[in-house]
């Protein structure tokens, strides 16, 4: 299925929800669940989620989700996580890939990583300045999925410049840590820290207070 089929496929609005959901949670999620937290039946959501992996956009699976294992545990549940796969519509088609592959190569080549830095703190100052004035509302418009992990830090689901970090994941995290710090400056966040900490499947930028180690 091509891109925008796959898109389309979230014109439903059960299946939107679905998607969502499954998206937010960072983790698989069982048909219950997911019926639960869209309000439908579970044979609905069994079928919109089925959708969804047809799609494209959902990968599934079979896992306990019960904490009892072995004889009398049940069998495996049927669970969705979010396709790793990424999908852009553009009417008229347009191939903004191969031009930030260009440009990332062209940096790398010309060792110009310090200046690709500078440019985006610069971007990340100036997308504060026209953008909501809070850190998560700010990260969220930006698509990075902002969550709270369990020490109270903010990590980030979705990395925008998957692309690139692929190809040229040195320069791609250090311009992705160069922009948030720049985010921190313009919205005047002086009590939080933007590093690299990377974890699977997440954006390699975390923010921490400056109290936390």
């Amino acid at each position: 299925m091509d891109d925008m089929q796959a898109v389309a496929a979230l014109q439903d609005p059960v299946r939107r929800a679905l998607y969502e959901f499954v998206a937010a949670q960072g983790r698989a999620v069982g048909r219950n669940e997911a019926a639960e937290a869209a309000g439908v039946q579970r044979t609905l959501a069994a079928f919109h989620l089925d959708k969804l992996v047809e799609a494209g956009l959902l990968e599934s699976g079979f896992k306990r989700l019960g904490e009892r294992t072995g004889p009398g545990s049940g069998r495996p549940a049927k669970v969705y996580t979010r396709a790793r796969t990424e999908h852009v519509v553009s009417v008229p088609a347009r191939d903004y890939r191969t031009l930030a592959l260009v440009l990332a190569e062209a940096v790398e080549a010309l060792g110009g990583e310090e200046r690709a830095e500078q440019a985006a703190r610069a971007a990340g100052r100036k997308a504060a300045a026209g953008g909501p004035p809070a850190l998560e509302e700010a990260l969220r418009e930006r698509g990075y999925e902002p969550y709270h992990d369990d020490e109270g830090g903010l990590r980030l689901r979705n990395c925008p410049f998957h692309v690139v970090a692929e190809e040229s994941p040195l320069l791609a995290c250090s311009v992705n840590l160069a922009l948030c710090q720049g985010l921190l400056e313009g919205l005047g966040e002086r009590g939080v820290t933007a590093r690299l900490a990377p974890r699977p499947g997440e954006c390699c930028v975390a923010f921490s207070k400056n109290n936390e180690s």
